[in-house]
């Protein structure tokens, strides 16, 4: 758990900033596989994860000022601090928002690719959360647990003491999510069905792993973490999103019959 890999001379590998761009990575190569795969025009994929990246970061920064705005009004230069402060719902709504947009600009089936593109949003998250593990952020609460693990040089989390390693937890939950949503990819019934999968995989998961998460500046919404809450509606959304798709296209085919 070193968050700095690799220096040569005056520049320094980072091993958070080194997992986002291979989750990013992977996420593109993934995507354009699968649009050959399912005759979608790959071209497109490349621009989609582009705008995908901008929103996604966009959304994350803006949520994390949303849900630490007291002390952001304390403190208005930690608003310049590139290297924390995101939050994942946030680039989750921004990247699909970005992706709707590009859809509506180039007049494309934003459902199709919606679902071609979800499963490498859920890789890239994986390989993100391994970052988080490198960097010691997103940790997990104290424990006397022979499944855990002891920061010695994090920034972010406590040091010297057995921690919960909800990083990896999380990661393995995100590349378990991409292998069914893969799997699932080739027996829907209808266009959104995966990405309503998606949001309901990630956002149980998420509301769960909220409960043994240790860092405490996360905002809160009552009894709830920020991320708790925002999950309750996402993961409604998801099962929405999958029942209304499967209804239309059952509906379409029985006015076909």
């Amino acid at each position: 758990m070193k968050n700095e890999l690799l220096k040569i001379g005056p520049f320094t590998i980072y091993g958070y900033g080194l997992m986002i761009a291979i989750g990013i990575l992977a996420a593109y190569w993934t995507g354009e596989y699968r649009a050959k795969k399912y005759g979608l025009e790959a071209d497109h994929v490349f621009y989609f994860v582009i705008w995908c990246v901008i929103g996604g970061f966009l959304g994350a920064k803006i949520l994390y000022l949303i849900t630490d705005i007291k002390n952001i009004l304390a403190n208005p230069g930690i608003v310049l601090d590139f290297a924390d402060g995101w939050v994942v719902y946030g680039g989750i709504i921004g990247g699909i928002l970005s992706a709707m947009l590009y859809s509506k600009i180039k007049g494309l089936k934003f459902l199709s690719y919606f679902d071609l593109l979800i499963p490498s949003v859920a890789l890239a998250q994986g390989f993100g959360r391994i970052g988080c593990f490198l960097a010691g952020c997103c940790y997990g609460k104290e424990t006397d647990g022979w499944f855990a693990i002891v920061f010695h040089e994090s920034g972010y989390a406590p040091n010297g003491v057995k921690l919960l390693p909800t990083q990896l937890i999380s990661s393995g939950l995100d590349f378990l999510n991409f292998f069914i949503l893969i799997w699932f990819a080739g027996r829907k019934k209808a266009d959104g069905q995966i990405g309503g999968l998606y949001l309901i995989f990630y956002s149980i998961g998420r509301f769960v792993l909220e409960f043994y998460r240790g860092d405490l500046n996360r905002g809160s919404v009552g009894m709830l973490s920020t991320s708790q809450f925002i999950s309750i509606f996402t993961v409604a959304a998801g099962v929405l999103i999958f029942v209304l798709c499967g209804r239309k296209t059952h509906q379409g085919q029985s006015e076909a019959g």
